[in-house]
């Protein structure tokens, strides 16, 4: 399995050599300037019959040597600044393309909707709205300034960014007190993209092609890691309803020491997972090819392999400053936004008949997902099955080594005891979740059976949640 920033390097490389061209013709014309600022004047006194080059900054004289220094200021023309901002225009015009992005006009009115407290339903439904198109650009852009640092530091970003919507929603939902909110909301992160998102993408891409192959080492090391998380979560889950009161006789004690001891344990694998797989094992994880060999597929293939190439070597579409900028400013909006979201769920709980377990577990990790769903379904159409599984299932990882392990150690800072003893139902919902998936995937071969057989999974789960 491949790395998130190469997925999104793939979907985004067309407009990326869209980007460099205008990069390229900007750098050319001034180039162009320049030499014809350096031009010796005298090539127009040695040929008396050839017109005198035009230098920017200097009256045009006429063939006749009048001056036209009274018209000069008509005519003359002025150097246009630097082109960075141009290439930043195109790269946001492309990444703002997508006809989901109409729905950021949803974003003002749902901030507005939570500071004038309008009806839950309103503020609930807004900022849910709101959630989806932020996910998808700021995905974008945290590729995009990943790749300015290569693999290694690109990979620490996504680490931090890539799941920065449910970071942020469950922190919120933390910080007011909602602690089954929290731990709905990341497991269900992690069976939305363990199953459905990876569901889908064997389902789609099976239908597209008959079978597909995948890199049989990076998924093994994958599937370890996301059987070591569900062990985490499973064992003070266990302890809460074996261990009784413990020594002290406070059962709350001992499983919030068991909680963040098994925290900061599932903080330090993920580091190593993130060193294994973009540092030390790198070969491991290369990319499945299956080139054509012969006749006019031969060619097809060569084709094939110079537009890879080509996609190796795709520079960052955007500026560092406006990547920042944007960075920031989509951090805020989508912290005010959870914020919102969050505080309203418990009264739109009771107002819609809806569970708080089901919009945890089921509803609001479609908003935070949202751009790897689209990503990791459209790679696979195009038989790029390694990004597709490094999308989905290493998105999986991330929420259960990194952003679940996180929310016990903010509560820690913060004085909020959140444990990982969730409910029984949830704790075996993932462990039978990762274990199916084991299963799928262990032959490293998918088509569109197996991929029904983890969103029929992931439909039992849901079918659970609504009517808990």
């Amino acid at each position: 399995m491949l790395s998130r920033t190469q997925a999104f390097t793939v979907v985004r490389a067309a407009a990326r050599m869209q980007v460099l061209a205008a990069k390229r013709r900007e750098a050319q014309r001034k180039d162009e300037l320049d030499e014809e600022d350096q031009q010796p004047e005298t090539e127009a006194l040695l040929d008396p019959e050839r017109p005198q080059p035009y230098l920017p900054g200097r009256p045009r004289e006429s063939q006749d040597g009048a001056s036209t220094a009274g018209r000069s200021s008509r005519t003359l023309s002025v150097r246009p600044p630097p082109g960075w901002w141009r290439s930043d225009l195109v790269a946001l015009k492309e990444i703002l393309s997508n006809w989901i992005n109409l729905l950021l006009l949803v974003v003002p009115l749902g901030i507005v909707a939570g500071a004038l407290k309008w009806s839950e339903a309103y503020v609930f439904s807004l900022n849910f709205l709101a959630l989806i198109p932020l996910a998808l650009v700021l995905g974008d852009v945290t590729e995009d300034l990943a790749l300015r640092y290569g693999s290694v530091i690109g990979g620490l970003i996504n680490a931090t960014f890539g799941n920065i919507v449910e970071i942020i929603l469950s922190i919120a939902a933390l910080l007011n007190g909602l602690y089954g909110v929290v731990a709905a909301s990341l497991l269900g992160s992690i069976l939305s993209n363990l199953l459905l998102v990876t569901g889908c993408s064997f389902f789609f891409g099976g239908i597209f092609n008959k079978t597909q192959k995948y890199n049989a080492n990076g998924n093994q090391a994958a599937s370890s890691m996301l059987f070591l998380a569900a062990l985490g979560f499973l064992i003070p889950t266990g302890a809460s309803l074996l261990f009784g009161g413990g020594r002290d006789g406070n059962a709350q004690e001992v499983v919030l020491g068991i909680s963040r001891g098994t925290a900061v344990v599932l903080l330090i694998c993920y580091a190593c997972y993130l060193g294994f797989q973009l540092y030390t094992h790198t070969d491991l994880f290369e990319e499945v090819s299956e080139r054509p060999v012969s006749g006019a597929v031969e060619g097809a293939g060569a084709g094939a392999q110079e537009e890879e190439e080509e996609e190796e070597r795709q520079e960052p579409m955007l500026s560092l400053v406006t990547s920042l900028g944007l960075l920031t400013l989509i951090t805020v909006l989508v912290a005010v936004c959870s914020e919102y979201l969050t505080s309203s769920l418990e009264e739109f709980s009771k107002s819609s008949g809806l569970g708080e377990a089901f919009l945890g577990t089921i509803v609001l990790p479609i908003a935070g997902n949202a751009c790897e769903h689209m990503t990791a379904v459209i790679v696979a159409t195009k038989n790029k099955m390694d990004l597709s599984m490094g999308v989905a299932v290493g998105s999986s990882i991330q929420v259960a080594l990194f952003a679940v392990p996180l929310a016990v150690v903010v509560g820690w800072m913060t004085g909020h005891p959140f444990t990982l003893d969730f409910d029984p139902f949830s704790a075996l919902a993932l462990m039978l979740s990762v274990a199916q998936s084991n299963f799928v995937t262990a032959g490293a071969t998918s088509h569109w059976l197996l991929g029904i057989q983890l969103i029929a999974l992931y439909v039992l789960i849901a079918l659970a949640y609504f009517f808990k």
